[in-house]
């Protein structure tokens, strides 16, 4: 504002002075339109002072000024000072960030908001093959062409990371994990685990020849227990005792051995069985008379279908997966307890549940349960015959059918297992076949709970 009142002070005294001189030579308005011209004249100067200090280097000094003109080139060169500072600092900030990008031992590949590569670590390039010459502003997906990292990336949901052979190497496993950041960009970081894979490979394959290899002395043992069995009224009463808990533990082992071997193959073998229509409410209800049977009357099982469309799946692995989650509410519920086994819509597909009004479990179990031999209560688990792995299976079973499973559970509130299947995964129900709700209670005078 002061600079402004100087500005029209000095219009003033321009347009007054010339104007009193045109006056004293008979002529006042060319007087008055001097003074304005010269003030004209003089802004003139000043704006191509500017326009050259700018079109030339503005970190020099700016050009002298006065008035108003002064107090712009100032304001000016401080605003391009800090500029100046702030861009270094960001300069500053990108370098160290590329360095430790660059020390890393994973990738690192940034992605536009189209999918398009802007910029990579050299890890990238030994892993990946990227070639800045070429690769840098192309497409990810031309690069890894795999269908399952195309779906990964297409997807958007990237809360889970995907497991890929190299582009380079087959005998290469890289683990893919994509974040989102900014204006719908993309982070891959990209991690060598080849040797965590072949440790597990290793795994799998010792116990699944250690399991294949114990099923014969077992059912070597197990033919001789029952031969003596049928002989056990000759034999002495102590003995007796011995051969019965000897059948218990070689039937647990058995368990043990064939739930070994089922995790394995799930594990190791890709689909390939012939995914068909499965009818889910006779398997249900199969799988009910299996749990009434289990638990000799000391519990209410019933079925609950609200759901018209069949399941497309392999029928055996999905008896497997409910008859476990069944089982296991048959075995940690209290008597007289209810097990509801339900079939019905669910978001955008449906879910096949299995909930109970028992015990409940603690939150802090419930991320690990699916781990293979982790048990709430050992004790417990080794008194019901439990082998540790039937929610491991169920997990397996599940993500071959593109399915996921959830856990609600709370101490004293029992507990539920949904097993959520997406809409790709049912099919509707030849018509002449509906379903209905069901409710079979079983009840007798002995519990064998």
């Amino acid at each position: 504002m002061y600079y402004w009142n100087n500005e029209l002070w000095r219009l003033a005294y321009l347009v007054v002075g010339l104007g009193l001189l045109g006056w004293v030579f008979g002529s006042l308005g060319w007087g008055v339109a001097a003074g304005l011209a010269l003030f004209v004249l003089i802004h003139l100067r000043h704006l191509r002072e500017l326009y050259q200090w700018l079109n030339s280097d503005p970190s020099q000094e700016p050009p002298a000024g006065s008035g108003v003109w002064g107090d712009l080139f100032d304001r000016l060169y401080r605003y391009q000072k800090v500029q100046r500072l702030t861009q270094q600092r960001l300069r500053d900030v990108i370098h160290r960030i590329q360095e430790s990008a660059e020390a890393m031992r994973d990738s690192v590949v940034m992605l536009d908001n189209q999918g398009n590569m802007d910029w990579w670590n050299s890890a990238a390039e030994r892993m990946l093959g990227l070639q800045a010459r070429h690769d840098r502003g192309q497409p990810v997906t031309n690069l890894l062409r795999d269908p399952r990292f195309i779906d990964y990336f297409n997807a958007r949901d990237y809360r889970e990371p995907v497991v890929l052979p190299s582009p380079l190497r087959d005998d290469l496993m890289l683990q893919f994990q994509i974040t989102l950041y900014g204006d719908n960009e993309r982070l891959v970081m990209v991690r060598d685990i080849t040797r965590l894979h072949r440790l597990e490979q290793m795994r799998r394959d010792f116990v699944a020849n250690v399991s294949h290899e114990l099923r014969t002395p077992l059912t070597v043992l197990t033919g001789y227990l029952e031969t003596y069995t049928e002989h056990a009224d000759q034999l002495p009463p102590r003995w007796q005792r011995g051969l019965g808990q000897m059948q218990d533990q070689t039937r647990r082992m058995q368990n043990l051995v064939e739930d070994l071997l089922l995790l394995s193959r799930l594990e190791t073998d890709h689909q390939t069985e012939r995914s068909v229509p499965v009818a889910v409410p006779p398997l249900l209800g199969s799988v009910r008379d299996d749990a009434a049977a289990l638990a000799g009357g000391g519990c209410r099982v019933r079925i609950e279908t609200a759901e018209s469309r069949d399941l497309l799946g392999v029928e055996a692995e999905l008896r497997s997966a409910v008859s476990n989650l069944a089982f296991n509410a048959v075995r940690y519920t209290p008597e007289d307890s209810t097990i509801t086994l339900r079939w019905r819509p669910w978001q955008d597909g449906a879910a096949l549940e299995v909930e109970d009004d028992g015990d409940g479990i603690d939150p802090v179990h419930l991320p690990r349960l699916t781990e293979r031999f982790y048990r709430v209560d050992k004790g417990r688990s080794a008194a019901t015959g439990g082998t540790g792995l039937g929610l491991a299976i169920v997990k397996h079973v599940l993500l071959r059918h593109d399915a996921r499973l959830e856990i609600e559970s709370r101490p004293g509130e029992g507990a539920l297992f949904r097993c959520v299947f997406p809409a790709a995964r049912l099919i509707r129900r030849p018509l002449g076949e509906t379903g209905s709700d069901t409710e079979v209670t079983y009840r007798t005078a002995d519990s064998g709970q």
